[in-house]
């Protein structure tokens, strides 16, 4: 199958260990980071959400209107616009993009941060509204006639739309999510079901648990799976593992400092999303897991969202997302902490790599099916 590569796209150059040089939108680095992802063989990249932060939509506008092949995934959060309202936005910038959007729908899962915008409903009562958001959107973008809808969070009569995406029959849904209810509602309705890097071994069990909900949602064909990771690389192994404590270091020197974005990013405390409760629980347990998975810069964050890394030599860090390939992780997400510089780097040594040996998996497995028996001949004379 097919392998695709999400990266980033931000507003400005601040990570977990830079503090940002500018605005918190700056046109020419958005322009310069989300053009370096183009010319460096990345599919696409998200414009990601944050109560405080600058709206991904118009970004997302911004940047298709410019570049010619990246793709867009647009994180949305239901709670932030009523689905009439969104289902018109994301079509009209499929339009711009003349086809290249992806929807990430949001749920969340920090009541603090919800909060922020005015959400107050329970994170299970969000997972509801989610899928009915998700289910509304959907039937927006494929009809023609106008309908009502009477459900337990949206009510409206007599819509519709009169600007419809280029995508036929509809624009992909992305999804993500590791607790019971997300699983449900994913794995009915998402079309990419997106994971943070785990161990193997877990992250297989998630991607069973989604399966399992979409073939309980009735669906024939599963989501297909994005995991992500971020990723340090260096020439030799001996240098990679040097700048991954420098990372580690520089993210607590920023957190013990009171760092004002860092502190109201990353909150203290338990989280609530069952997600970075994972990480923590996995960090706790070890630091390093199979090939190159290393904990610290999630622990370091609180198990902050996409936080685990995958530390080596490109060729190292190719075969880990190999692995996870091998799972059936078709999307890999990476994002570096030197954003630009890290994005060219992974795009120059990483991607080829993985193209390269996915090629030839494929290769072999369409020369099994073409001539079936032939692997069992040769098991035979072993």
């Amino acid at each position: 199958m097919p392998v695709e590569f999400l990266g980033i796209a931000a507003t400005h150059d601040g990570s977990e260990t830079n503090p940002r040089s500018g605005a918190a939108f700056d046109k020419e680095y958005t322009l310069k980071l989300a053009r370096a992802h183009e010319d460096h063989g990345w599919d696409r990249v998200l414009f990601a959400y944050g109560s405080g932060s600058p709206d991904p939509a118009p970004a997302a506008a911004f940047i298709a209107s410019r570049l010619d092949r990246l793709q867009i995934l647009l994180a949305h959060r239901p709670n932030v616009s009523y689905p009439t309202f969104a289902a018109k936005t994301f079509a009209t910038l499929d339009r711009i993009s003349d086809g290249r959007l992806t929807v990430h729908f949001i749920t969340g899962g920090n009541d603090h941060e919800q909060g922020r915008e005015g959400d107050t409903l329970t994170k299970d009562q969000r997972y509801s509204r989610t899928r009915e958001y998700i289910e509304i959107v959907k039937r927006i973008w494929t009809t023609h006639e106008a309908f009502d809808h009477e459900g337990e969070h949206y009510r409206f009569h007599d819509f519709v739309s009169d600007v419809f995406p280029v995508q036929q029959p509809r624009p992909n849904v992305s999804f993500g999510g590791s607790s019971p209810a997300a699983y449900e509602a994913g794995g009915a309705e998402a079309d990419i079901y997106c994971l943070w890097g785990e161990p193997l071994e877990k992250t297989a069990e998630q991607i069973e648990a989604v399966r399992a909900a979409a073939r309980a949602a009735g669906r024939t064909a599963p989501p297909r799976i994005q995991v992500a990771f971020r990723p340090i690389i260096a020439p030799t192994e001996e240098l990679a593992w040097e700048k991954a404590h420098r990372t580690v270091d520089t993210i607590k020197a920023r957190r013990e400092q009171g760092d004002a974005a860092l502190v109201r990013r990353y909150r203290r405390g338990e989280p609530e999303n069952t997600g970075s409760r994972r990480l923590i629980a996995i960090a706790e347990s070890g630091e390093r897991y199979d090939r190159a998975l290393w904990t610290p810069t999630a622990a370091a964050t609180g198990g902050a969202g996409n936080s685990n890394a995958l530390v080596g030599t490109p060729e190292t860090v190719a075969q880990a997302l190999l692995d996870y390939y091998d799972l059936g992780v078709d999307i890999l997400s990476a994002r570096g902490y030197d954003l630009l510089g890290d994005a060219i780097d992974f795009g120059r040594h990483v991607i080829p790599l993985v193209r390269e040996e996915v090629a030839k998996r494929d290769a072999e497995r369409d020369a099994e099916r073409a001539a079936p028996g032939t692997r069992s001949l040769v098991e035979a004379g072993r």
